[in-house]
């Protein structure tokens, strides 16, 4: 890997008005050193966090590689703060060769307190790189200073299965949709499971069979039932199930019916206690015509099993579908860029589905 040197201003008890000065100044000198070097304009990222997990979030955002953010400003709240301390980071490639472009990313981090949430946008308005994208995300919950600064953005990234309800969870993603683009990475967790659904009915003469599904079983973590809820809601949108009545919670278990022209859908949300990271364990399908796939984590990628009409059954793996927590978060921030029409449909029938 290249190296870089990093240009950085700190500053105790400030403002935004000097953290932008001083941003601005920062640029004009590493531009004035090499005409390779020049910003990044695509996407400002806005982080309210807890200062004290601040590192963590910190370590998330190293690892997302080339989807790293334009500019990213991380606003951390520290219990009893009433003042502003900010530092402002500029990374740039070490010397850049003659004709290369030299793309710098540009971190902005201001301590504040809780008093500043209801007028964060105050804070962030003059830090954002005007003309382009804003997403603002928030991992520790602090709703105060989302909805500050909703009117500066465009996206919202956020994670459904991070709420203790996901009841809750999935109304709060179907109100923010009405007025922002989201970006869930509950929803994105469900991608590998989703192509392989896509690709084994892919065949002309499999395609009717989605018609007949008659049963979907999704097993989840215990704290991933919203994943869950995205991925049957995706399946209500496409196949164009009627969901209007809510699951039920039956031995701990989501339960309920699908209504189509042809038959009822069984749907059953079953929470998987030996899953250790978010997300889905696993999930099976089955059809009218006797089809049946299964599809559950496994060593190196996906297991999967099917079974035939005729009752002959396939068994395999699909490797490399898990993309791991580093990779659902660059994922998201590739997602805050380019638009998924097949979310929100999917999250209104998720919305239909905890009633």
């Amino acid at each position: 890997m290249a190296g870089t040197i990093d240009t950085v201003w700190r500053a105790q008890d400030t403002t935004p008005a000097a953290i932008e000065g001083a941003m601005r100044e920062m640029l004009n000198e590493i531009h004035s050193r090499s005409a390779s070097y020049v910003p990044a304009r695509v996407l400002n990222l806005v982080c309210i966090v807890d200062r004290e997990w601040s590192g963590e979030i910190a370590n998330r955002l190293r690892q997302v590689g080339r989807f790293h953010p334009s500019r990213t400003i991380v606003c951390a709240v520290q219990h009893r703060r009433t003042t502003l301390d900010a530092i402002a980071t500029i990374a740039a490639p070490a010397d850049p060769g003659p004709g290369d472009l030299a793309v710098l990313r540009e971190t902005v981090i201001v301590d504040c307190g809780p008093q500043h949430l209801p007028n964060l946008d105050t804070v962030v308005s003059p830090l954002v790189v005007s003309d382009v994208p804003t997403c603002v995300w928030s991992p520790h919950r602090h709703p105060d200073g989302v909805k500050a600064v909703l009117p500066l953005s465009q996206i919202v990234l956020l994670d459904s299965v991070e709420e203790d309800d996901p009841r809750e969870a999935i109304h709060h993603a179907v109100e923010l949709s009405e007025g922002v683009y989201v970006v869930d990475l509950a929803w994105l967790r469900s991608t590998p499971w989703r192509e392989r659904i896509a690709a084994t009915f892919d065949p002309v003469k499999l395609r009717p069979d989605l018609r007949l599904i008659s049963a979907v079983t999704v097993r989840h973590h215990p704290d991933s039932a919203a994943a869950a809820l995205l991925l049957v809601g995706w399946l209500a949108a496409r196949l164009q199930w009627q969901t209007g009545s809510p699951l039920l919670r039956r031995n701990g278990a989501l339960v309920g019916r699908a209504r189509t022209k042809r038959q009822d859908v069984a749907i059953r949300l079953e929470p998987h206690p030996e899953l250790r990271v978010p997300g889905l364990a696993g999930l099976t399908l089955e059809t009218a015509s006797g089809r049946w796939l299964s599809l559950d984590r496994g060593a190196g990628g996906l297991r999967a099993r099917y079974r035939h009409v005729r009752g002959t059954e396939r068994e395999w793996t699909v490797l490399g579908a898990s993309r791991g927590e580093a990779g659902i978060l660059a994922e998201g921030i590739r997602h805050a860029l380019v638009r998924d029409p097949t979310y929100k449909p999917a999250l209104e029938q998720a919305g239909a589905l905890v009633g």
